[in-house]
């Protein structure tokens, strides 16, 4: 019997398909013929998710694919085949310590900073975050103790807007905070306050030149002055805005004007001085005047009056009216909007006139021994001479009925037409908002009664401005040029339109120079600058229009110096009082023209200009010409003006009667002419000037001089 081994060597070898050895696998034996089992449905669930999977893979190689292709081809054509320039972009903006300002600076033509805007901050109040109103009011006042509790209580309270079921989601608390008392209401920890970034406009030169500078309102626009006419400038363009003012002469004149109407106990005054070649405004006054940085009653100034809710512009409104003058209003620019009779001063454009027109001469003389009478009304001279007068001595005496005689000549279509050219009858073009338009007779109002009262600065009304512009042209050669306040390029010349000729100019400064040496003027004279003007004292009107005797406008118009002429003054006191030093008088010799001399005194070295002390003689017969001039050889004969008769028409000035002058007095005899081939030697200028002394004026002075009008 064969044992189990020799039974497993007798075995065939296994199929290549069979199981591996010890390995058994539970079946079903099938018979041979019959087909196999179908798989089960899991597996072929398994199967068909092994091929979706295989799909979506497929599919997403494919996408990421063609994205990196994409990619790599953008690459290739960016950096090979065409690549882009590089772009430069702006470096990051370093702080520099300048504040984010939105309103441009306002600066003097040498760069004094007269108007700036600073970075502040402003609290305001949520009051939909405030628990305790009442606890949080006491924190706050702690720090702010000039709040008001209850205000400040019914504003951080919880309430809805008006009537509507809005919530009250701004309030605000107080403004202009400095950064002290931002940290202090930063460290109370209250929670409901706020903070926001904003700007206060502030005027480091206090008074100086707050007229012309003007004023913004809460919001920081310009509501007056220069703030108003340059506000969108202003605020469109950071550059500082340079102005022709010059902060140096701007003191000098308000504390002149300032020193007169305290002498003579006025109500008010101004000032203007002027380059009389570009017309640039050097220094404006007008007294009473305002802090710039504290206008009281300019603008609404009370924040908290604003409505609660969002924040939204708040529109500046006036102030409550004040039962006060307007005369005696701060805010009031006498130089601008002031519309004043000129007075005497007008006699020079008179003068100008006829001598432009060839009506008159130097030599011409006109009958002053006889008031004219027009109707109900006498026009006659202050403290006249009573007899014939030159041409000189007509401006140098104040003779109104001289100007009227001049004015004579020349017909009411003719004057009028001058003073027109002239720019006495329209609103100057100043960078301001504040200016008036002259009060003057219509064409067609314009009569032979308003030709003789004009002609010595009656009947018209005009402002301080017209004035020494008009006499800037008759002292700068015969141009006539707008006034501006913002500063000129050096050197360069400003457009301007020939009003007289030069001739007439040289003339008239010749004339001007008279009435300051043996004239009205004589208070206005400073040795070395030789000064050159006109007084003028006019009655001021009433509501009614007639003129009140105890009150009155003293006014000084001139140039200097009158051998080259620089700068044009206008110095002007508005109702002047006598006395003790005045010897009883307020005219304007007495009151304006030595205003005018402090003036030129303390400006004229800033100006960089040395007095000729020792060319006085010299330069004093260039420009001099004789009280009573002789008719040169093959001349015209002397144009004589006889007394106006009387005319029914109904004036419309009122014109102040005068007693009859006393017996007419014999002229004088004339003197010759000077040279006319002395041309007067220029004056020396420089940047430091030495010191010099005025020469004292003697206290008795000609009375008929100084108290002419």
């Amino acid at each position: 019997m064969r044992d189990s081994g020799d039974i497993e060597e007798l075995r065939p070898p296994p199929s290549p398909s069979a199981m591996p050895a010890g390995r058994t696998v539970a079946t079903r034996v099938v018979s041979e013929g019959r087909p196999l089992p179908r798989p089960h449905a899991p597996d072929l669930a398994r199967k068909a998710q092994l091929e979706t999977t295989r799909g979506r893979l497929v599919i997403a190689a494919a996408g990421f694919a063609a994205l990196f292709g994409a990619v790599g081809l953008k690459l290739a054509v960016a950096t090979i085949i065409d690549p882009a320039e590089p772009k430069l972009r702006a470096a990051p903006r370093v702080p520099d310590g300048t504040p984010n300002i939105g309103r441009a600076a306002i600066t003097d033509r040498n760069g004094e900073v007269l108007a700036v805007s600073l970075q502040v901050t402003e609290l305001y109040a949520n009051p939909q975050e405030i628990n305790d109103p009442v606890e949080a009011a006491d924190k706050l006042r702690s720090v702010l103790p000039g709040l008001d509790r209850e205000r400040l209580i019914a504003r951080i309270s919880q309430r809805t807007v008006g009537d509507s079921d809005r919530p009250v989601q701004f309030a605000y608390i107080a403004r202009n905070l400095p950064p002290r008392q931002q940290q202090a209401v930063n460290d109370l920890g209250i929670p409901g306050f706020h903070f926001r970034p904003a700007e206060r406009r502030f005027y480091p030169q206090g008074r100086a030149a707050a007229h012309v500078l003007g004023q913004v309102d809460i919001d920081g626009h310009g509501i007056a002055g220069v703030e108003k006419h340059f506000d969108a400038r202003l605020r469109g363009n950071h550059d500082p805005l340079r102005l022709s003012i010059d902060v140096r002469l701007q003191v000098a004149l308000r504390d002149s004007v300032e020193k007169a109407i305290a002498d003579f106990n006025g109500i008010g005054g101004a000032g203007v001085v002027m380059d009389v070649n570009t017309a640039e405004v050097l220094a404006m006054v007008s007294l009473p005047d305002f802090d710039a940085a504290d206008p009281g009653g300019l603008q609404q100034r009370n924040a908290e009056a604003e409505s609660d809710g969002p924040i939204r512009k708040v529109v500046a409104r006036p102030a409550a009216p004040k039962p006060v003058h307007q005369d005696q209003d701060p805010h009031f620019n006498r130089a601008t909007v002031g519309v004043y009779e000129p007075g005497s001063t007008f006699k020079l454009l008179t003068a100008s006139m006829v001598l432009d027109a060839g009506a008159a001469n130097i030599w011409s003389t006109f009958d002053a021994r006889h008031p004219i009478r027009y109707g109900r009304f006498t026009i006659s001279d202050y403290k006249g001479k009573n007899r014939v007068l030159v041409f000189p001595e007509v401006l140098a005496y104040s003779s109104n009925l001289g100007a009227a005689h001049m004015a004579q000549l020349m017909g009411p279509q003719r004057h009028r037409e001058f003073m027109s050219r002239m720019g006495m009858l329209n609103r100057l073009q100043v960078e301001l908002p504040e200016a008036a338009r002259p009060l003057a007779p219509s064409a067609n109002s314009w009569k032979e009664i308003n030709t003789f009262t004009i002609a010595f600065g009656h009947g018209i009304s005009v402002t301080p401005l017209h004035v020494i512009t008009g006499i800037s042209a008759v002292a700068n050669g015969g141009i006539l040029r707008q006034p501006t306040l913002v500063a000129q390029p050096d050197g360069a010349p400003r457009e301007g339109t020939r009003v007289l000729s030069e001739k007439t100019s040289e003339t008239m400064r010749k004339l001007m120079r008279l009435v300051v040496t043996d004239g009205s003027g004589k208070g206005a004279e400073v040795p070395g600058y030789f000064v050159g003007g006109k007084t003028g004292t006019a009655e001021k009107t009433t509501a009614r229009g007639g003129y009140q005797k105890d009150k009155r406008i003293a006014a000084f118009v001139g140039a200097f110096p009158m051998n080259a002429p620089r700068y044009a003054i206008y110095v002007m006191v508005d109702e002047p009082k006598p006395n003790a030093k005045s010897h009883g008088y307020a005219t304007a010799g007495w009151v304006a023209a030595p205003a005018a001399g402090a003036v030129i005194a303390r400006i004229a070295p800033v100006l960089g200009m040395v007095p000729e002390t020792e060319r006085i003689a010299q330069i004093q017969q260039s420009i001099s010409i004789p009280l009573q001039p002789g008719r040169p050889a093959g001349g015209k004969a002397p144009v004589a003006a006889a007394p106006q008769a009387a005319t029914p028409a109904a004036p419309r000035a009122n014109i102040p009667a005068a007693a009859m002058p006393a017996t007419p007095a014999a002229p004088a005899q004339p003197v010759p002419v000077p040279p006319a081939t002395l041309h007067p030697p220029a004056l020396r200028r420089t940047e430091a000037p030495a010191p010099f002394r005025l020469a004292a004026v003697p206290d008795a002075m000609d009375e008929a001089g100084l108290a002419s009008r």
